[in-house]
Order: C-alpha cells, then sequence, then structure tokens
C-alpha cells in the first residue's frame, strides 16, 4: 500500500499543495450542489450526481494527460541539460585534466588533448608528459594564476577536491592587455650637464656645432627606439614615448650617455647628460612631475645618468659611470648662504643634525651651522646622542667643553623634541636620507622646515618637501660647502673660532684621505680659510688619533683579506664580532693603500645587529653602484650599507656574487 501510494505514483497535479487545495475545494461544492439537489427533487439531484461524475472523470482525464505531457516534458529537459553538460565537457573551449591522487592521468577532454599533439597522456604523471606545465600547475595549487605555456597564455585552477585541473586560453586577451601596457605613455626630461661650463669658452661657430652634434645624435637615438624628441632650449630637452619603447631603451643601458660623452671627450669639451623618465601614470601633469622629479635626482647624484622610475616604485639608475664634474660656483655658494640667512631670520631657532654615529664631517657641520645662526643673531641646537661615540668624536666633545656657549647648545634628541615648534627650522648635515638621521623623530615634527647641506649622491629617499637644498656631490665633504659660506656671513657678527674652525679641517681632512681624494681647488681654498681662522694643524693630528683598540680590530680585518677578480680586496668579521663602523671605515682606507687593491669592502656585525659593509676605490671602480644594489649608497669611491636579518656570511657571499657578476655600467670612465 505504501508503494503504491508513494510520491512517486500520485500525479504531479496532486503533487502541489495549491492545486490538492484546489481539489478539495472544488469537491466540496460539488457535494453541497449534490445534496441541495436531491433535497429539492431526486430526479434533479440524480441528474446533478451524474453531471458530477461525468464532469469529475472528464477532469481527472485532462489532468493525466496534463501530467504526462509535462513529465515527458522534464524528462526531456533533463536529459538535454545532462547530455549538454557531457557535450560542453567534452567540446567547450577549456581544458580540462583529472587526476588522481598519485597525480596521474586519468581523463582529458578533447580540447587540451590537441595542445599534447598524438602523445598518449592517459595513465602518466604530467610531470613526465610535460615538465613546464607540471611546475605550473604546482607552484599555483592553492590559487588561480595566468601562465605561460607553449607560446600560449592559460587561466589555470586546480580544483583540489576533484582532482581536476582547468585551463582556459587567454592568449588573445592577453595580448590586447600586453599591447595596452606596451603603448602607455612614458615622458623624460635630458638635460646637458655642463652646457654653460663647456660653451662660454668657445667660439660661436664651435657652439654651433656641438648644438648639431647633440641634437642629430640625440635624434638618430630616439627615432631608433621610436620616440619623439623635441628641444626646449639650448640644454634642455623633452622626451615622449611608449612604454615599450623604454624596455628596448632600457635593455640597452641607455648607451647614448657614452657615446656622447666619449665623443665629445675626444674634441676636449667633454660633455654629460642626465634624463629623468617617468612612466606608470595616467594624468599627464602627474607623469610630467614625475619626469622633472627624476631629472632632479639624476642631478643630484651628480649627473652623468639616467633615472628612471615610476610612482610607489624604487627608481632604476643607469651611468654614473664617471666622476662628478665641479659646477659648482660661488655664485651658487653665496645664494645658499643668503637664502639660509632669510629661513634662519623666518624661524624662531634653529635645528642642526648629522647622521647616526656622526664623523667628524657631520658634527664638523654642525657646528658651522651653529655658527652662522649665531651670526644672525639665532638660537642654533646641535642635535648629538652622545651614547656609543667613537673617540675623535669624543675627543672632540672634550675640546668643546671649553666653550660654554657650544657645549649648551648640544641638546639630545628628547630635548630637541621639546623645545621644537612650527615655526622652527632643521637642517639635515652630511646626510639626505631621514632615516639615518640623528632623530627621525625631529625630522617628523619639522618635515616641512627642512634644509639639506650635503656632499652625497641624492638616494632615492629623500625628504618630500624641503624648504631648500644644496647638495654637491663633487665636494669633498659637506664642512667645505659651509665653510665657502663664511665669506657671505656679517663681518661685524663674532668670526669662527679656533675649536670649529679645527673640528671643520678636521673632517675635511679625513673625507679627502689628508687631501689625496676628491680634492678640488676649491677645497684647498675652504682649508686655507679654516687655517686663517685659528685651526690648530697639530689638534686637527690629535682628533685624528686611534686608540688601541681600534688600531688592533683594524688590523685584524685587514690580516682577514682576500681577492675577489684581481683588484678587489675583501676584509670580513667574525659573526660574533662587533666592529666599530669607523673602524671598519678606516680598513677599508688602508686596503687602498695595498699594491693592485683598485677598491676594497669591508663586512662586519655593528653594534645594532645589522651587518654593514665599507665601501672604498680609487675612481676606477663604482662602489656607490655596488651599495646602492644593496641599499645603501655614497660617492663613487666612498659608499657604505646596512644589511638586517643576515649573517656575516650570507652578506659576504651576496656580496661576493654581486662583484663577479658581468656588468660593464661598475666601472666608470675618466673624464
Amino acid at each position: 500500500m505504501k508503494k503504491i501510494f508513494s510520491r512517486e505514483n500520485i500525479p504531479f497535479f496532486l503533487q502541489n499543495q495549491q492545486l490538492r487545495l484546489l481539489a478539495l475545494v472544488i469537491v466540496g461544492l460539488s457535494l453541497i450542489t449534490l445534496v441541495t439537489g436531491y433535497l429539492m427533487n431526486w430526479i434533479f439531484g440524480t441528474v446533478v450526481l451524474v453531471l458530477i461524475i461525468m464532469a469529475g472523470f472528464m477532469s481527472y482525464n485532462t489532468l493525466i494527460e496534463l501530467s504526462s505531457s509535462a513529465n515527458e516534458y522534464i524528462s526531456d529537459l533533463s536529459y538535454r541539460i545532462k547530455r549538454g553538460e557531457q557535450e560542453a565537457l567534452i567540446q567547450m573551449p577549456i581544458g580540462v585534466l583529472i587526476f588522481n591522487e598519485d597525480q596521474s592521468i586519468e581523463w582529458v577532454n578533447p580540447y587540451l588533448q590537441r595542445y599534447f599533439g598524438n602523445q598518449d597522456v592517459i595513465g602518466y604523471r604530467l610531470e613526465d608528459i610535460d615538465e613546464e606545465l607540471a611546475a605550473a600547475v604546482s607552484a599555483n595549487l592553492e590559487t588561480p594564476a595566468t601562465i605561460r605555456w607553449q607560446d600560449y597564455q592559460f587561466d589555470l585552477r586546480v580544483q583540489q577536491s576533484t582532482n581536476t585541473l582547468y585551463l582556459m586560453d587567454v592568449t588573445k586577451y592577453a595580448e590586447l592587455s600586453d599591447q595596452f601596457e606596451a603603448e602607455k605613455l612614458v615622458i623624460g626630461q635630458i638635460f646637458l650637464d655642463n652646457y654653460d661650463e663647456i660653451t662660454q669658452s668657445m667660439a660661436d661657430t664651435d657652439i654651433s656645432n656641438l648644438n648639431n652634434y647633440v641634437t642629430n645624435e640625440l635624434s638618430k637615438w630616439t627615432q631608433m627606439f621610436g620616440m619623439y624628441l623635441k628641444r626646449l632650449d639650448d640644454d634642455h630637452f623633452f622626451l615622449l614615448g611608449y612604454a615599450s619603447s623604454l624596455q628596448r631603451v632600457e635593455a640597452n643601458k641607455f648607451r647614448i650617455l657614452d657615446r656622447i660623452r666619449e665623443s665629445t671627450s675626444k674634441q676636449n669639451f667633454p660633455l654629460t647628460l642626465s634624463i629623468g623618465i617617468a612612466y606608470g601614470e595616467r594624468n599627464m601633469n602627474t607623469l610630467a612631475d614625475l619626469a622633472q622629479s627624476n631629472m632632479d635626482l639624476a642631478l643630484g647624484r651628480g649627473g652623468d645618468q639616467v633615472v628612471v622610475k615610476a610612482e610607489d616604485e624604487p627608481a632604476r639608475f643607469y651611468g654614473g659611470k664617471t666622476n662628478p664634474m665641479e659646477k659648482r660656483t660661488r655664485v651658487r655658494a653665496r645664494m645658499i648662504s643668503q637664502t639660509l640667512q632669510e629661513l634662519m631670520n623666518q624661524s624662531d631657532q634653529v635645528f642642526v643634525q648629522g647622521h647616526h654615529q656622526p664623523d667628524m664631517d657631520a658634527v664638523g657641520a654642525c657646528l658651522g651651522i651653529r655658527r652662522i645662526a649665531e651670526m644672525n643673531g639665532k638660537q642654533c641646537w646641535i642635535v648629538l646622542d652622545e651614547q656609543n661615540l667613537h673617540s675623535d668624536i669624543q675627543r672632540l666633545l672634550d675640546q668643546l667643553k671649553a666653550d660654554e656657549k657650544i657645549e649648551a647648545a648640544i641638546i639630545s634628541p628628547a630635548e630637541a623634541l621639546e623645545k621644537a615648534t612650527d615655526q622652527s627650522l632643521l637642517v639635515m648635515a652630511d646626510h639626505s636620507k631621514p632615516s639615518i638621521s640623528m632623530s627621525q623623530e625631529l625630522y617628523e615634527r619639522l618635515e616641512n622646515h627642512v634644509m639639506i647641506i650635503d656632499h652625497h649622491r641624492r638616494g632615492e629617499e629623500f625628504p618630500e618637501n624641503p624648504v631648500l637644498v644644496y647638495i654637491e656631490p663633487y665636494a669633498s665633504s659637506t664642512c667645505e660647502l659651509i665653510t665657502e659660506m663664511f665669506e657671505y656671513q656679517s663681518h661685524d657678527a663674532e668670526p669662527i673660532n679656533k675649536i670649529e674652525a679645527t673640528a671643520m679641517l678636521t673632517g675635511i681632512v679625513i673625507d679627502t684621505k689628508s687631501f689625496s681624494l676628491r680634492s678640488g681647488s676649491r677645497t684647498f681654498d675652504a682649508a686655507s680659510y679654516l687655517r686663517s681662522a685659528g685651526a690648530d694643524s697639530l689638534l686637527v693630528q690629535q682628533f685624528m688619533k686611534e686608540n688601541v683598540d681600534s688600531y688592533l680590530q683594524r688590523n685584524h680585518l685587514i690580516e682577514s683579506v682576500e681577492f675577489v677578480n684581481q683588484d678587489m680586496a675583501l676584509c670580513v668579521g667574525e659573526n660574533d664580532q662587533v666592529y666599530d663602523p669607523v673602524t671598519a671605515a678606516q680598513a677599508a682606507d688602508s686596503l687602498l693603500s695595498m699594491s693592485g687593491v683598485d677598491a676594497s669592502f669591508v663586512v662586519t656585525r655593528r653594534e645594532d645587529g645589522r651587518i654593514g659593509i665599507s665601501a672604498r676605490s680609487l675612481g676606477e671602480i663604482n662602489v656607490q653602484v655596488y651599495m646602492e644594489e644593496l641599499g645603501g649608497g655614497g660617492h663613487l669611491s666612498n659608499a657604505a650599507t646596512q644589511i638586517e636579518g643576515q649573517s656575516v656570511e650570507a652578506v659576504k657571499q651576496t656580496l661576493i656574487d654581486l662583484l663577479t657578476a658581468p656588468d660593464d655600467d661598475k666601472k666608470p670612465e675618466s673624464n
């Protein structure tokens, strides 16, 4: 009985609740009509009964026919859906591959089979059939990805619950996407670094020939790579191109810089280029501003190089192979000095700070800025953390105690934060990276009132809104730059005193290795001025003396010397031994005095746990480029970096791999 009245044997119209309710209503009305008919007249009632039976029989047959038709329709639709699913699985333009727990292929649809050709794949492991596809699948088991396989691009998805692999050919759409990316605009600016200096003593005919040569060379270069060039003035060009052109130019490593420099050098007027290129932005105004910023970065690093950068992406540098040419003039020094006076007069007080673990150049520069502020009637605070100072700085501080004004002006970073106001001026001396400032918190407090005075090449990290920037990479030291400013201060004010002049002269002597490196005529002029101001050469030697521990540590490092590429010396300290950064730098300097050493690298663990690398060269090898690739920077012949979270041995191996990698851009050419 249960089987007879099971749901499958009940007509579909009785399986619907609304239809069942309608049927009950009709039956109820029929019974009422029938009873009423018999009460009125039995003959009338009999007629009604016959009519009800006939109508019920006809309705039931009609509903049965409808039910049968509906069941046939549903069965046919279900069959067609299942058949469609099966045919779609076999014929749809999506590759489907099913594998078992052993990674053996159990089934592959015809669409995917054609990519394997006539090769039999059933029963074989995917890695045995195609290692490239197997590697792509293994690398993207968790998340969907786009892969390249057999010169096609596929959207790859792996359904691990059913061991099913899906591959959709998206080559057409990928090509459209690649074309869109390749046709994005890039904007560049080209600047002739030393055009004014070279042409000021040239005849008009020679200047015209030089202009024609440069324009022709740049035009041929841009036409070769499908870019547009427009000369804006004598030393400035505008560049427009596509991202695809930029890729080709980067692959060529901007050889145009070498070609123009080498050709003009043979004619005794070496001309260098600086190029800033921006990409990745759809807003043309933003792109143009970024191109200008990139060119400023190239010029701030000394010129003769290219900076390629997109918004919020690290910059890529090309060139920078020559020592920066001295383009600083007395006029520029006077303008900077006057602007600094105006900034100080607009401020209620001045703060000056060097970098972490300051050297004599940084501290001497701070003393010089303090004296300039005093000449202009402004209170200047020297921000200095007196913990873990090197012996030469400690000896200087001991000498400064004899001057009550200077001693009172030296404050800690915490005191500086308490004293700072919205009208205060911060001078960053001997560095331009906020992350290595003596007090990064003070920089953040006064980030809209910051001046930078530095002689290192500008790096990618740089204050966003400095009020004044004086970066001269070709200067010997920051003390040299500040010394030149004294000539343009009021002569009625108290001049620089003996201890300040001695400290600044010591900074110049140390940074130039006793005037043997990076020393120009302006360097000797600055040293002469400081000597005339009372700088004591004997006290300079006293500041430069090493203590016994430092001397022994330096010699211990030099004992571990090994050679890389025959002309590069490498010293590595023990992983569990802490070395003073100044000791490591002195060891690197000492190695340059050895025969056959053109560059030196010293790797040591610092007190803060980071691994430091001090790099030096005689100018034939660009150590700055190496250090920048490891996150540092500096000069072409004097650079450094610090690396976190690695051992000394790991950093050593990374450095050796970098030094031995073939790259012609690391070796500069002389002017």
